[in-house]
């Protein structure tokens, strides 16, 4: 191997340096003389005071670790795979992904066990514009907030504020040790009940549960060295997936929700959308061939621009 170290480009909050250690662990058990090195960088998204809620997500927590991977001052760029736009980048690619993690959302709440037990015009917090569009379907009379920053500021900020509950990522919470049981969890001395939302209803963003593993698109040498920490089949889910939203033109603050799963040799993918004249989604169906993730994302476009069918 011509690479005798390597750098991992990441965000600075306590998830994404959690991932990064997976990155690293999983590289070195494969490359054991590899040196890996990983460089904190801060994006747009990890200063809440200059993100406009309005002006939507895309790139905010990738492109200043893009353009550090384009510089070469890191050779892998380390991402969660539902932040990066769905257009590929000018001179990147994504090399590799590792075994998806949990897809689900999940509701944190201080006192009720589930989305259907909670009150009348109840405060529920997210910042995500597909969640708020499937709260408002399943549970109308909610009463939704804006809500952003990492996984433990929002738990704190749960804490702090008059509301009632809260949704997150069940990968970001298991990859953070939080999730002892699926009921409940203990934060700062507080604690929360949980419910795992049902993704029939709750469906994740496209890549959600994926670490992507970023590289300049010339690069042939850590190109090599990734291709066996590669989970082919998460590859080929999320290519699917973002296939699906690059040709829907939609990104993590978009109200769509899209997930490709393989089994037995065989790809099926739902996804779900919202439109602004209508509290239900459109949703379709589509299943083929592992390796036609392609042909099966153009296929699951048409049918949700025509109306969505089963």
């Amino acid at each position: 191997m011509a690479a005798s170290k390597i750098i991992l480009g990441t965000r600075g909050s306590e998830l994404a340096r959690t991932q990064a250690k997976l990155v690293a662990k999983a590289i070195q058990s494969l490359h054991p003389r590899i040196a890996i090195d990983t460089k904190i960088i801060a994006t747009k998204g990890d200063d809440e005071k200059i993100v406009d809620p309005s002006s939507g997500r895309k790139g905010l927590f990738t492109a200043n670790i893009e353009r550090a991977l384009l510089a070469e001052e890191v050779d892998v760029a380390v991402h969660s795979a539902k932040d990066l736009p769905s257009e590929p980048s000018r001179g990147a690619k994504i090399a590799a992904v590792l075994p998806r993690g949990p897809i689900d959302d999940i509701l944190v709440s201080k006192q009720w066990r589930s989305l259907a037990s909670l009150p009348g015009a109840a405060t529920v917090a997210t910042g995500s514009v597909r969640r708020k569009r499937q709260l408002y379907w399943q549970r109308p009379d909610l009463n939704l907030v804006d809500h952003r920053g990492n996984v433990p500021t929002r738990l704190r900020k749960l804490s702090q504020n008059n509301w009632d509950a809260i949704v997150l990522a069940r990968a970001g919470l298991a990859r953070l040790a939080f999730l002892t049981t699926n009921t409940e969890i203990d934060f700062e001395g507080r604690q929360f009940f949980l419910e795992i939302l049902p993704s029939e209803s709750f469906l994740p963003a496209g890549g959600q549960g994926i670490i992507a593993l970023q590289i300049r698109a010339a690069d042939q040498s850590t190109n090599a060295l990734l291709k066996p920490v590669n989970d082919r089949e998460t590859l080929l889910c999320l290519q699917a997936e973002r296939e699906f939203l690059r040709g829907l033109h939609g990104d993590c603050n978009f109200p769509v929700g899209v997930v490709a799963t393989i089994n037995d040799g065989r790809m099926k993918m739902r996804a779900q959308l919202f439109e602004a004249e209508s509290s239900e989604p459109r949703e379709a169906e589509v299943e083929g061939s592992l390796d036609a993730g392609e042909t099966l994302a153009a296929q699951l476009l048409r049918m949700i621009r025509r109306g969505g069918q089963r």
